[in-house]
């Protein structure tokens, strides 16, 4: 066989090894067809859409993955052109008159392999086009929504809208009118869409993106939140639940001609996946499980008995008192470590345990102690009320004054009930108290809802633009698993209690009255033993007296006689 003879073959199987290279990296779409992609470092993947029709005026592109970014670009190199890195990214593009077919690349931007799922939608000219009225300057239409998120709220934003408009015209003019021939007679529904609870798989999420990556599916399966006009900012914040993953959609609509489309969905868990320390798997630091371990004990033991030991539940209610609103103060005036803030907290809870039995003992003002313990359960009672739908009213969640006025009436309101009735008001607050640190202690190992009743006023108390935010929580079957377990825990232990002490006073004498009493029937009653008994500092004087005496031997002291 001769030199060119086999310089030919070279040629020819080289040629073969990349066209088959090239194969393996397209991936042929279907328009609201899902399609898993694997993209490996170092690798763009080739998203190809054919035999268009011509009614489709433009499409979108939706790539999802659960944590790690991926790029999508208009151009095989994306420093070449357009391009988004993220976790949801997405691509819209307007297709000329004859155009049938598109492509579009994914790629991955780190050394890792990227694993997502993604779609490509279709919309008509009468649609209206998602992000295409963008401010910014990344993308020139942007169908994204972006998430930005703390330990106190979640924000999400994206780009006005415009019209339609039909294949080769230009798009409409953003901002010259505002008439309702313009795309300010637009409309944005925003949605939520929670997925199942202490689940981080990747399987879930993109069962839950499946679920709302179009039109049908947003309105069919997420819950709606509100609707925004074009004149009021496109931006809405929510509360954070670490560890609970969420996927946020934006609907668009244009009510004259009945159409909408759908921004790209975006999801977050209000966590981090690369952390080691603090992250989605290993939520909840160890102080705290620990504090809430020892609450949870105390409050079960507090739930069943508390009445009857009246100190041990003074000095419970006297600490989460205190710790609760030195924390607020101690988190609001100093940027002290999380761990010291919760240890100096619990030092001056336990502090204010003591004066509060101690006020008890000396002075023996039980109605005062009461209405102490009367504001807990009010503070629980306020803090349930609002963590309801109502706590989202657009004049208590707008309005701090309006908020926390509701909140003290309600508060202040339950301790009238105990001038009336202070033993079984206290029996219910040692129930209904003590059953919820049951479930703040499970709460510390198993993700549950009903954590954020009291959460959701601690983050109003500690981020000024915390009412901004939607409060809205999943619940699902182990929250209502939880709320039985309250329920029972706290009909139990009031039952129980009832029945124990109704036959005893009710409420135990203070110690320091009781002392006093006695000290006077000795004084008064000269039959009683006790009135000959010496007093104290006697006794002290004799017993230091008998401790520095030499003591004499036993036996005569007089001479023997003879």
């Amino acid at each position: 066989m001769s030199p060119g003879t086999l310089l030919l073959l070279l040629l020819l199987l080289l040629l073969t090894c990349g066209v088959q290279a090239q194969v393996e990296n397209r991936v042929i779409f279907l328009p609201g067809t899902f399609q898993n992609v694997s993209v490996s470092r170092n690798e763009t993947v080739q998203a190809v859409v054919s035999r268009i029709p011509a009614e489709v005026a433009y499409v979108t592109l939706q790539f999802h993955t659960q944590h790690r970014s991926a790029t999508l670009s208009y151009t095989r190199m994306p420093g070449l052109g357009p391009s988004l890195t993220a976790v949801d990214s997405g691509l819209l593009l307007a297709l000329s008159p004859s155009q049938v077919t598109l492509s579009l690349f994914m790629s991955s931007p780190d050394e890792d392999t990227v694993a997502g799922t993604g779609v490509i939608l279709p919309y008509s000219s009468t649609d209206p086009v998602p992000g295409s009225c963008n401010p910014e300057v990344n993308l020139d239409i942007d169908p994204n929504i972006y998430i930005l998120y703390n330990l106190y709220e979640t924000t999400i934003r994206f780009a006005p809208a415009n019209l339609g408009y039909q294949r080769g015209e230009s798009p409409p003019a953003c901002d010259t009118s505002t008439e309702s021939d313009t795309r300010w007679r637009l409309r944005y529904d925003v949605y939520q869409y929670f997925l199942p609870e202490n689940d981080l798989s990747e399987r879930s999420l993109f069962a839950a993106i499946q679920a709302v990556a179009d039109v049908q599916g947003v309105m069919k399966n997420g819950q709606w939140v509100m609707t925004l006009l074009s004149s009021d900012v496109s931006t809405v914040g929510f509360n954070s639940i670490p560890g609970q993953g969420v996927v946020y959609s934006v609907v668009v609509r244009d009510p004259l001609k009945n159409t909408s489309a759908s921004y790209v969905p975006a999801h977050t868990y209000a966590c981090s996946f690369a952390s080691t320390l603090d992250g989605c798997y290993t939520l909840g630091k160890i102080s705290t499980k620990i504090f809430f371990t020892v609450a949870g004990l105390a409050g079960l033991f507090v739930c069943f008995f508390g009445h009857r030991f009246f100190k041990c539940e003074l000095f419970c209610m006297g600490f989460s008192f205190a710790t609760f609103f030195f924390f607020v103060l101690i988190t609001r005036t100093t940027d002290l470590d999380y761990d010291i803030r919760l240890a100096v907290s619990v030092v001056i809870g336990v502090v204010g345990g003591v004066l509060l039995v101690m006020s008890w003992w000396r002075f023996g003002s039980v109605m005062a102690c009461v209405v102490v313990v009367g504001l807990m359960l009010g503070f629980l009672v306020a803090s349930t009320v609002l963590f309801t739908p109502l706590g989202d009213l657009n004049m208590l969640r707008r309005s701090n004054a309006i908020f926390w006025s509701t909140f003290c009436c309600i508060m202040v309101i339950v301790p009238l009930v105990f001038v009336r009735w202070p033993r079984e008001g206290n029996i219910v607050t040692c129930g209904a108290v003590g059953g919820y640190a049951v479930i703040l202690a499970v709460n510390a190992y198993i993700y549950t809802s009903l954590s954020f009743i009291t959460l959701n006023i601690l983050k109003r108390f500690l981020n000024n633009n915390f009412s901004a935010v939607f409060t809205d929580v999943p619940f699902q079957a182990a929250d209502y698993a939880m709320i039985t377990v309250w329920v029972v825990l706290g009909v139990c232990g009031v039952v129980l209690q009832l029945y124990r002490e109704r036959t005893r006073p009710f409420f135990p004498p203070s110690p320091y009255l009781m002392w006093l009493q006695e000290r006077e029937r000795r004084k008064t009653n000269i039959l009683d033993p006790s009135y000959h008994f010496p007093p104290l500092r006697n006794r002290l004087l004799a017993r230091a007296r008998q401790l520095t005496r030499r003591m004499e031997p036993a036996g005569e002291h007089t001479p023997l006689l003879l």
